[in-house]
């Protein structure tokens, strides 16, 4: 269905440019910009969201590689160098979605936004995000699947060179998390009640995909003999019933200013 890439898009300075960087550059840029367009109807100052995506995306990726070495210890431990070089790959969305938390809750502490509000904000953006990001597994050829003779399997080289073909679970996971986020934004239009249900209902569909996914994968990081992302898709779907049990009858409602209150906002 597609051919075997060429990781290297270009060289600048003698600079290998991979497409690993290009498509995870692009999936951030365009999850700015969606989130950019969104911030006005949130009530929140464009200014104020700047600085905190400046801490937010550095503070994830090194969330993500953190955690990828973490399972990935019995390799680095003897090339410790290595933990440096993500130009080849090496990121765990867990660990980014985990370590972007943390700069969100003190993010919203310091600037007395509602969490849960200020996470549907950003959620479908994630999701959009990880639908482009996906693609920088194909150019690596990593993020793949068994063996396969369905028609849309792709190529890749196996550790004897031999080009063998497997199942592009980093396209099954793109097409799903693209779907993801076309439902979050005409749920959050039409159906969102009360905050924190978007951000919940990402963590229990997203997590089933993943589990699916991951099924199929052959480079799992393994935890006590078991898929980590597994565990954690199951942990997350868990987290996100209850959670989503929770705010049905607790939250705050969910409310947005209308196009009429933002041209006010303007005006004033």
């Amino acid at each position: 269905m597609l051919p075997i890439p060429n990781p290297t898009a270009f060289t600048l300075f003698g600079l290998e440019i991979r497409w690993y960087a290009i498509t995870m550059v692009t999936g951030i840029l365009l999850a700015f910009i969606f989130v950019m367009y969104r911030l006005k109807r949130f009530g929140i100052d464009q200014d104020s969201f700047l600085d905190f995506f400046l801490f937010l995306i550095p503070i994830s990726i090194i969330g993500a590689r953190l955690y990828y070495v973490a399972f990935e210890w019995h390799y680095y431990r003897y090339h410790i160098w290595e933990i440096f070089n993500i130009r080849s790959g090496g990121l765990a969305i867990h660990g980014a979605l985990l370590f972007g938390l943390l700069v969100c809750v003190f993010y919203c502490r310091i600037k007395k936004y509602n969490l849960l509000k200020f996470l549907d904000l950003l959620i479908p953006a994630v999701s959009l995000g990880q639908a482009i990001g996906r693609w920088g597994n194909y150019f690596n050829m990593e993020a793949h699947g068994r063996i396969t003779k369905v028609p849309w399997a792709i190529p890749i080289y196996d550790l004897a060179g031999e080009v063998i073909h497997v199942h592009p679970t980093f396209l099954y996971e793109s097409i799903g998390d693209l779907a993801l986020f076309i439902f979050l934004v005409i749920f959050e239009n039409k159906y969102e009640k009360k905050c924190g249900q978007a951000t919940f209902l990402y963590m229990i569909f997203y997590s089933i995909l993943r589990f699916f996914v991951e099924g199929l994968r052959t480079d799992s990081l393994i935890f006590l003999g078991l898929r980590q992302a597994q565990l954690i898709s199951i942990a997350f779907i868990i987290i996100g019933i209850i959670g989503l049990i929770y705010v049905q009858k607790k939250g705050k409602p969910f409310k947005l200013l209308t196009e009429k209150d933002v041209n006010a906002e303007k005006v004033s």
